[in-house]
C-alpha cells in the first residue's frame, strides 16, 4: 500500500466512490484486456478509496453498508471492467465469513486491516475431485497443540496474486474434517500463486493456481466455517448477489458502448431511408428490446438485494429462503442478459465492430466466462421446487 485507505463513512460515499472508479476503470478496459495487463496500479486506487472497507461493522469502524449498496457497486464496477470488478468478489464473501463465524479478536485484528485497504483473494476451487465441495485440502495438527500445517493446490484463485492475505477453503483433519477457512499472508513461507490462468474472458482476473505446501497456520487465524450452514444464513446469497451485480453490470457496459457505437461509427443501411444509423427504426426496436433485458436484470438485483438485507434485519429459515430465491432469480436473468446483450452487440453494431482492434467482444468473452461459475439451471430447479412444493433451498455457499 503506497497510502492508507479512506475510510467511507456511509452508501452514497460508497457509491460515488464506485461510480468515480468506474469511469476510470473503464477508459483503459479494452486495451488491458487485450494485452493481459494485470491491474495492479487500479487495485491500488481500489484498496485506497477505500471501497473494501464497506462492508466491516459500525463497532469496528466501517460503514457497515447494505446488501443493496454493496451490489450496486458491483454493478457499477463490472459496467467498466468486468475483470477488475470480479476480483474483490471473494474479498467481502471473507470479510462476512469473519463477520459470521470470526472470533472477537479475529475479527478485531482482521476488520482493522481490511480497514488499511489490505485485500483478501481466496484459495478455494480444486481440480480433480468428485464435486466442488469435495475438498482435498487439509490443515494438520502441527504437532505443538499451537497451530496448523496445510497443504493443498487451489486453482480458479482469483485474486490471490494480488492479494496480501490468502483465504484459504480446507478441510480439518483435527475436526471430522468439518470445513474450515484459514487466512494466511500472501508472502507466508510455503505459499506459492501461479499466475496461469488462460480464460477467454475474464484475461485480468489472474485467477491461477495456488500451491500451499506445508504452510504454518497459527490456530488464530483460523475460522469454523462449517458453523455458518448449521442454521439460517446469506452466506451463499451474498455472495451469489455479487456474481449477478458482474453479470448485470457487464449487461449494462455492452448496451452502453453498443449505443456508442451505433451513435458515433455505424453507417446507416441503405433501405432505411435516414442519415444515420440511431435513427434506423428496427436498430431502435433492438435498442428497445436489449434495454428491457438490462432493465429487467437491473430491477431483479435490486429486489434480491432487499430480500437479503430484509432477511439481514430478521434472519429466519424463512427469511433466508427468501433471499436464497430471490438471488437465484437475479443471477440466472443477468446472466442471460449478460451474454444475450453482449452478443447482439455485434448485431447492432455491424460488420466493424468485429474488429480485433476495437476489442468489442472482450464484454461477451467477459459475459460467457464469469456466467459459468455455478449452473444456472440448479438455481431454476430450486426456484421450480420452492413454488410446487414449497421446499426451501439448501443451506451451501452457491445458492
Amino acid at each position: 500500500m503506497s497510502a492508507p485507505a479512506h475510510v467511507i463513512s456511509d452508501s452514497a460515499e460508497a457509491l460515488s466512490a464506485a461510480a468515480e472508479l468506474a469511469n476510470v476503470f473503464r477508459a483503459d478496459a479494452a486495451k488491458r484486456d487485450a494485452g493481459r495487463l494485470l491491474p495492479r496500479e487500479e487495485l491500488e486506487h481500489l484498496s485506497s478509496s477505500g471501497l473494501l472497507g464497506i462492508t466491516v461493522p459500525a463497532e469496528h469502524g466501517g460503514a457497515d453498508v447494505p446488501a443493496r449498496t454493496l451490489a450496486e457497486v458491483f454493478r457499477l464496477l463490472a459496467s467498466g471492467d468486468a475483470s477488475l470488478a470480479q476480483i474483490p468478489q471473494s474479498h467481502f464473501v471473507y470479510v462476512n465469513v469473519l463477520r459470521r463465524q470470526g472470533s472477537p479478536a479475529q475479527q478485531r485484528f482482521f476488520f482493522a486491516e481490511v480497514l488499511a485497504g489490505r485485500r483478501f483473494g481466496n484459495a478455494q476451487s480444486e481440480r480433480g475431485t468428485k464435486h466442488i465441495q469435495d475438498l482435498r485440502t487439509r490443515l494438520e495438527p502441527d504437532g505443538t497443540g499451537a497451530g496448523f500445517v496445510l497443504n493443498g493446490v487451489k486453482h480458479y484463485s482469483t485474486g490471490a496474486l494480488f492479494a496480501h492475505w490468502i483465504p484459504v477453503l480446507a478441510r480439518a483433519a483435527h475436526a471430522d474434517d468439518a470445513l474450515h477457512v484459514a487466512y494466511i499472508p500472501r508472502d507466508a513461507p510455503g505459499v506459492t500463486v501461479e499466475d496461469d490462468w488462460d480464460g477467454m474472458g475474464q484475461r485480468t482476473t489472474a485467477s491461477g493456481t495456488v500451491h500451499l505446501e506445508r504452510v504454518a497456520v497459527p490456530a488464530d487465524r483460523v475460522v469454523p466455517h462449517h458453523l455458518t450452514f448449521e442454521g439460517p444464513q446469506l452466506h451463499g446469497a451474498v455472495a451469489q448477489l455479487l456474481h449477478a451485480a458482474i453479470d448485470t453490470g457487464i449487461a449494462v457496459g455492452a448496451l452502453a458502448e453498443a449505443a456508442e457505437f451505433v451513435r458515433t461509427k455505424s453507417r446507416p443501411w441503405f433501405e432505411s431511408g435516414h442519415a444515420t444509423a440511431a435513427e434506423d427504426p428496427l436498430l431502435i426496436q433492438s435498442f428497445g428490446e436489449l434495454s428491457l433485458q438490462v432493465r429487467a436484470a437491473e430491477a431483479l438485483l435490486d429486489a434480491a438485494a432487499r430480500a437479503v438485507d430484509a432477511a439481514t434485519a430478521e434472519l429466519t429459515d424463512d427469511t433466508a429462503a427468501e433471499a436464497s430465491l430471490a438471488v437465484a432469480a437475479a443471477k440466472v436473468h443477468a446472466g442471460k442478459a449478460a451474454v444475450q446483450t453482449s452478443s447482439a452487440l455485434f448485431e447492432v453494431a455491424g460488420t466493424r465492430a468485429a474488429l480485433d482492434s476495437l476489442n468489442l467482444h472482450r464484454h461477451w468473452r467477459d459475459a460467457r466466462t464469469h456466467t459459468l461459475h455455478d449452473p444456472a439451471r440448479w438455481k431454476i430447479q430450486h426456484l421450480g421446487r420452492h413454488v410446487l412444493n414449497g421446499t426451501r433451498p439448501p443451506r451451501h455457499g452457491l445458492l
